[in-house]
């Protein structure tokens, strides 16, 4: 049979492209970039605070002709040429703009989308594709969860400037120390807890706060991110200490220790279904 257009159109995701506006440090490790462009234009973004996009990133020496087709790009350049992708959180939206801002994670020379975001200027441009995302702090909940680390930080913040007015929540956010805590505005009745990090391990001082937590009657809907590690413990204290039902949970890992995305993408999968066998089982780790 054929192959028809649509089939091709749903295998591949539409590419697009913006130009920075603007950058700023506003943490010692977090960058802010403000994109626009006519490539935003139209850009389905607003139903979800967790929406986000998969940025590309050419090889060093590398460039392509525009407009960039990236199925050319595979068929006729070895792959060490391809791009790389690299996810990242919508932090904030502006249809007028259009302008899409995103907050980057950056320790030095280190990955890929940290020192992009360190050297750009006004005018650069950046290919992406999206977005996704299936999250949003929902009206009828009796309360909400959020707990992240700073990869999941832009998704918490966008989170909780949408609570609706006077919804009630607990916030933890862990951070590596105080420099790193942001200022996050809100309608919702937010208890906002920022856990400094210090030198333990990512995710150790979430797990404890989370696991502590007297934990509000009604109704709850749960948001947590972040590193993979701390992620699957929290997922299980949820589902088999809390018996919070999965379709209120919000939970996935953005990122695993020892792994770049591309390794941690990989593996993903199987890594979340072993999870999801040892919540049924109420086995111990793997």
């Amino acid at each position: 049979m054929a192959e028809r257009p649509a089939d091709r159109e749903r295998r591949t995701p539409r590419l697009r492209h913006a130009r920075v506006i603007s950058s700023e440090r506003i943490t010692p490790h977090m960058i802010r970039v403000v994109l626009g462009g006519e490539g935003l234009a139209g850009l389905p973004v607003g139903d979800h605070t967790d929406h986000y996009v998969k940025l590309l990133f050419a090889p060093p020496g590398v460039s392509y002709p525009e407009p960039l087709d990236i199925e050319a790009v595979r068929r006729d350049l070895p792959r060490e040429q391809w791009p790389t992708t690299r996810t990242y959180t919508v932090r904030a939206w502006d249809p007028a703009g259009p302008e899409m801002t995103i907050d980057f994670v950056h320790h030095g020379d280190e990955g890929l989308a940290g020192p992009w975001a360190a050297g750009v200027k006004p005018g650069d441009g950046i290919h992406f594709m999206g977005p996704g995302g299936g999250y949003a702090p929902e009206a009828d909940a009796d309360w909400h969860l959020l707990a992240g680390d700073e990869s999941a930080l832009p998704a918490v913040a966008a989170a909780v400037e949408q609570l609706p007015p006077g919804a009630r929540a607990k916030v933890f956010v862990e951070v590596e120390g105080p420099a790193e805590e942001q200022k996050l505005v809100t309608a919702g009745d937010a208890e906002i807890v920022w856990l400094h990090r210090g030198t333990r391990p990512v995710g150790q001082a979430l797990v404890e706060a989370v696991t502590a937590l007297d934990f509000p009657p009604g109704d709850v809907q749960v948001f947590v991110h972040g590193e993979a590690n701390f992620v699957k413990e929290l997922r299980r204290h949820l589902r088999l200490d809390r018996k919070i039902p999965r379709e209120r949970l919000s939970i996935s890992g953005y990122w695993r220790l020892g792994r770049n995305e591309d390794g941690w993408q990989a593996s993903k999968r199987e890594w979340n279904e072993q999870v999801e066998r040892e919540q049924e089982t109420g086995g111990a780790d793997g």
